[in-house]
């Protein structure tokens, strides 16, 4: 690790320790040429994820755009937002694991719906009505029929 003091590559870790709850790991180190000591961060390579959107363009996963999805059809409801985070990292967890780099925007549409159908029928509702474009009240009405028959 390069010292940013004096530019040498040599240097010694004196402490280190997991942080942002294990995401990264903080490294103390001293350079072994002018003994000055600074802190280095080292964290996982995460590779992109790339989202197919329905009309064919291709943009990076947006961990916060599924939040503010999430946040939309959960407004006014009484849906703690740190629900909403967890549900949004484990659906990226579940997409990372998965190690395909490309995934459809339909495969993350029903993962988030079937979270939210486990949080809040409301929410899970609404944001199927945008998500599936529901065309009609009739459409609606048999996504709402499913949900009461599920019941």
């Amino acid at each position: 690790m390069k010292c940013p003091f004096c530019g040498n590559l040599e240097s010694k870790v004196v402490d280190s320790r997991p942080s942002d709850e294990g995401a990264s790991i903080r490294r103390r180190r001293e350079c072994l040429e002018c003994h000055k000591r600074f802190t280095t961060y080292e964290t996982m390579e995460s590779l992109p994820l790339v989202v197919i959107k329905k009309d064919g363009s291709r943009q990076t996963f947006d961990r916060d755009k599924l939040l503010g999805s999430m946040l939309k059809a959960c407004e006014k409801r009484s849906v703690p937002l740190s629900k909403l985070e967890e549900i949004a990292q484990e659906i990226e967890q579940s997409l990372q694991n998965d190690m395909e780099r490309e995934v459809s925007s339909a495969v993350i549409g029903e993962m988030v719906m079937q979270k939210l159908k486990e949080v809040d029928e409301v929410a899970y509702v609404r944001f199927a009505s945008v998500y599936r474009q529901f065309k009609d009240i009739g459409t609606f009405m048999d996504e709402l029929n499913k949900l009461l028959d599920g019941k």
